[in-house]
């Protein structure tokens, strides 16, 4: 194992404000094609709440050439600094001063993607969390607010194209006849004017201010031969604001999506947060190498390719679907996150959980709030409960860090929205606008933290019945304190003669080493009683924890000791409890329901609970196949799924995009992390048996439902057509089990006449899964197809990294070496690599171990050219004590393997580190 010094850990308990501030930053950023120069002028002063009385100034630099350093006008002797690779510390004594540097950097160099660099010829910047320090010297933490004013010059034929954050305030090209006008210091030898007609070089520059403070991480660059689409928003007050999406000249008529998604979002936030845009003007860049989905720099959002453009012929409705989220989660932070941001990086679920719950929200608001809530607790449970329960398991507010881009997590986003989400409820709507106006109102202009915003929710609603029923805002927050999933253990009892029903619920954490100690915390569970016929019982309850419900259907219990009991009264026949109804807390939940019972909900409660009562059927035929694998014989549908199953099938009443979801059995992956040991050649054949079973027992309704919704498809982009594709896709997925038996040539029909990417995609996916015999002509014609569009080329190798059959190791490696693929590009990687290890569990998890040998081997080639990327293609590994002890040997093998790699990042050295300590 390499034994180089393990890097440094950084601990919330060592927090202390800076003891400098920096209130205005000026920079010059003088582009060419080997090298680029920063200029940074700093006003810094010492910070009057720091109890340092001889602060030192230490800034921090990451590859970074010095080339010039002035303090005060007046050029630095070398005994009053010192630089190293990583700061740059100042002698300084006045407690205001301005601080020069003049640094050379290069770019095109850069593959971490972070800091400035080159993609497919356009420069683009990616600051969050710690990239700032690769352009310049600066104090790179988040609580120092500063206001910019950035000038950006290079030539002007290859780069027309030059935008920062906030409003542009000047431009020209750059003249050697107008020496006043020039913006770098005397002394600079590379010095040019700007100004005038005299033009040198054929370079231009141009000025942008930014007029509200900001952290670094929102500090934004884009320098390009770009195209642009114009429109505008007028807002509530009657400002206008210009929005402009930038693009490669060939994508621009994959915009439209994306610009309806902003318009709508900014109207979404007027009316439900009352939050108006603040500047006047909105842009976007979409750019094709980039590590994030997208980021909300100040007024210049920096977004990947992939949750930007859209298209009926490029795109599947998932992928509208995601455009429209994403644009909205970037616009969101302007205030949730740029206008009020975090203190410290352990803060971060203070803007992306509160962000994530906002576009949960308004995507709900967009399309059916049923499918979208049951499309977030799905991701949940079967992604950030594996995280909890795993070695990298940690809390939404982390104590520690090595590597802070380690912890762009599934908890600080999503388990944070679920915390966020809980207020939500607890408070309800109107409520938690009061909260989050003051939150607003209190912080603008601030670096806060988690516990600030609860205290504004919780401050707003001091007066309300909810707070009067002594809710402990301290036990609240041990939500963002405590690692691991709550669980609880809920026993329902009728008791006929005093016509009562009680229930007995127990918290305490889900399996998980690290959440040894766990105290008990507040947990909202919204509760209905459904009487034999179905109906909604009356809810009574002379209990506290009953805190409030509406009408006579559904109740909030708020559970805060480790064991209580909650007593209805009159309830006048045995009900059949509907319980964490919507999801209502992010816990795992046991109650000991019969088959009966599920197959009564699925047909007899709404929305999500018949998703979850089904999708609990459709988990205990698996584990039932599980436990009587190696037997002979078929193991038939349980009547009350086969009943249930039948009747969301012919219920014409219920939405097509919930039927869709009701109809599907959960992914092999969420039905993994129900088994404590997984055994996943044993459960990918008991989930291929169950889909053929359905298949084969309702075969004709199936056909009959997908021959009408072949007639009702329509190449629409709205929710309802949406709807459509995504039942008659789900059918068309049942059918492809029967053509591995019987072909009788549907799913190359359906891939034949496909008007858009939705449904030529489904059938493919089909085709190329269940080895079809046109499989691979198929996947031939579509690369020759749609080669010339990289989003839909990434679909076409994501499509063969997911092939669940003993060939698909042996495709990615020659996959590897085809001319399409590029380790340099995120999104390539994600789609061959990051797909194969993450979701297919069959072929990754082979005996032989090649499968952890390819993904190992993808992880230490990314280690020196993309460290963030490297890091997130190993978190399949953290899950290595959940699988059979020979594939523990093999994949704790290629962990130590990844250790003795020299020169590891610390990106990787943190998450490998902890897994194998597990």
């Amino acid at each position: 194992m390499d034994l180089s010094p393990a890097p440094e850990t950084i601990y919330l308990k060592d927090y202390k404000v800076p003891p400098y501030l920096i209130d205005r930053v000026k920079l010059y950023v003088d582009i060419y094609d080997q090298e680029t120069y920063v200029s940074a002028w700093l006003d810094i002063r010492k910070n009057p709440k720091s109890i340092e009385t001889q602060p030192k100034l230490i800034l921090d630099g990451v590859e970074l050439e010095l080339l010039q350093i002035q303090l005060n006008e007046k050029a630095l002797e070398e005994s009053s600094y010192s630089n190293s690779s990583e700061s740059l510390e100042v002698t300084v004594s006045e407690d205001a001063f301005q601080l020069f540097t003049r640094v050379r950097i290069k770019p095109q160099l850069n593959t971490s993607l972070e800091g400035l660099y080159v993609s497919k010829g356009m420069y683009c910047t990616q600051c969050e969390a710690e990239g700032f320090r690769k352009i310049t010297y600066f104090v790179d933490r988040p609580d120092i607010m500063s206001t910019y004013e950035v000038t950006i010059e290079a030539d002007h034929t290859q780069y027309p194209q030059l935008l920062s954050n906030g409003n542009l305030v000047a431009s020209g090209e750059v003249d050697v006849s107008s020496e006043g006008a020039d913006s770098r210091p005397e002394g600079d030898d590379s010095r040019v004017a700007v100004g005038g007609a005299q033009t040198k070089r054929g370079r231009h520059w141009k000025t942008w201010k930014d007029p509200f403070a900001k952290p670094c991480y929102l500090f934004a660059l884009v320098a390009g031969r770009l195209s642009v689409s114009e429109d505008c928003f007028v807002t509530s007050s009657g400002r206008e604001v210009t929005l402009q999406i930038f693009t490669e000249p060939q994508d621009q008529d994959k915009i439209a999506h994306a610009m309806e998604s902003l318009k709508a979002s900014m109207k979404w936030d007027e009316e439900v947060y009352n939050r108006e845009y603040d500047l006047d003007l909105y842009m976007i860049v979409a750019v094709s190498h980039f590590n994030m989905g997208a980021m909300e720099n100040k007024g210049l959002n920096i977004f990947n390719t992939s949750c930007v453009l859209a298209s009926l012929d490029t795109s599947t409705d998932l992928e509208f679907q995601r455009v429209e989220g994403v644009i909205a989660h970037e616009y969101f932070h302007n205030w949730s996150g740029n206008r009020v941001t975090c203190r410290d990086w352990f803060q971060l679920s203070l803007k992306e959980g509160f962000t994530v719950f906002r576009d949960q929200c308004f995507s709900a608001d967009m399309g059916s709030p049923i499918v979208k809530r049951i499309e977030d607790v799905e991701y949940l449970r079967t992604y950030q409960f594996a995280e909890d329960s795993g070695p990298l398991a940690h809390p939404v507010r982390p104590e520690s860090y090595i590597e802070i881009n380690n912890f762009y997590t599934l908890t600080v986003y999503e388990k944070g929205a679920e915390i966020v989400r809980m207020l939500h409820t607890i408070f309800g709507p109107e409520g938690f606008k009061k909260g989050s106006d003051l939150y607003f109102d209190r912080h603008d202009g601030q670096a806060v933290t988690t516990d600030e915003f609860v205290q504004a929710i919780f401050d707003a609603n001091s007066d309300t019945p909810q707070a009067k029923s002594n809710i402990d805002m301290e036990q609240f927050k041990r939500w963002y304190a405590q690692a691991g999933t709550p669980k609880l253990v809920i026993t329902g009892s009728y008791h006929p003669e005093d016509k009562t029903y009680t229930l007995d619920i127990e918290q305490t954490s889900a399996v998980n080493s690290k959440a040894e100690g766990y105290q008990p915390l507040v947990i909202p569970i919204k509760i209905a009683l459904l009487d034999a016929q179905g109906g909604y019982m009356p809810l009574n309850s002379d209990t506290s924890s009953l805190l409030f419900h509406s009408g006579d259907k559904e109740g909030l219990l708020l559970i805060d000791n480790q064991k209580q009991q909650v007593v209805f009264q009159n309830v006048d026949c045995q009900p059949v409890p509907s319980l964490l109804r919507d999801f209502s807390a992010p816990v795992c939940m046991e109650f000991p329901y019969t088959d009966e019972e599920l197959g009564f909900l699925l047909s007899h409660d709404q929305g999500f609970q018949q998703w979850e009562s089904g999708s609990q059927l459709f988990k205990r035929y698996i584990h039932q196949g599980v436990a009587d694998f190696g037997e002979a014989g078929s193991q038939p549908l349980s009547e009350p799924l086969s009943i249930g199953f039948k009747h969301v099938l012919s219920d014409e009443a219920i939405d097509d995009s919930l039927k869709a979801m009701l109809l599907s059995p959960p992914s092999i992956l969420a039905i993994s992390e129900t088994f404590e040991h997984i055994d996943v050649d044993a459960i990918q054949s008991v989930y291929d048996e169950m889909n053929l079973n359905i298949a084969s027992t309702f075969r004709d309704p199936i056909k009959a439902l997908y021959d009408q919704l072949v007639l009702a498809t329509t190449d629409e982009i709205s929710a309802k057509a949406f709807g459509v594709r995504s039942l008659k896709n789900t059918l068309l997925s049942f059918m492809g089990y029967l053509e591995k038996k019987e072909v009788f040539g549907l799913v190359h029909e359906a891939y034949a006449n496909a008007k858009n990417m939705t449904d030529r995609l489904a059938a493919l996916r089909i085709m190329v899964h269940h080895q079809h015999p046109l499989a691979k002509d198929s996947l031939q014609q579509f690369f020759e197809q749609w080669k010339h569009e990289a989003l839909v080329v990434d679909k076409w190798f994501g499509i063969q990294a997911t092939a669940p059959h003993q060939g698909t190791l042996a495709e990615i490696e020659a996959l590897q070496q085809h001319d399409a693929f590029e380790w340099t590009n995120p999104n390539r990687v994600r789609s061959l690599i990051g797909r194969f290890a993450m979701a297919n569990p069959t072929q990754f998890h082979r005996r032989d171990g090649l499968g952890y040998q390819c993904l190992s081997d993808a992880i230490i080639k990314l280690n020196a050219i993309n460290p963030q990327i490297a890091a997130r293609l190993l978190q399949p590994f953290a899950r290595w004590r959940r699988y059979s002890s020979d594939r523990q040997v093999l994949m704790k093998s290629e962990l130590e393997r990844i250790l003795d790699e020299k020169d590891l990042s610390p990106d990787v050295f943190e998450l490998a580190t902890k897994s194998l300590e597990a």
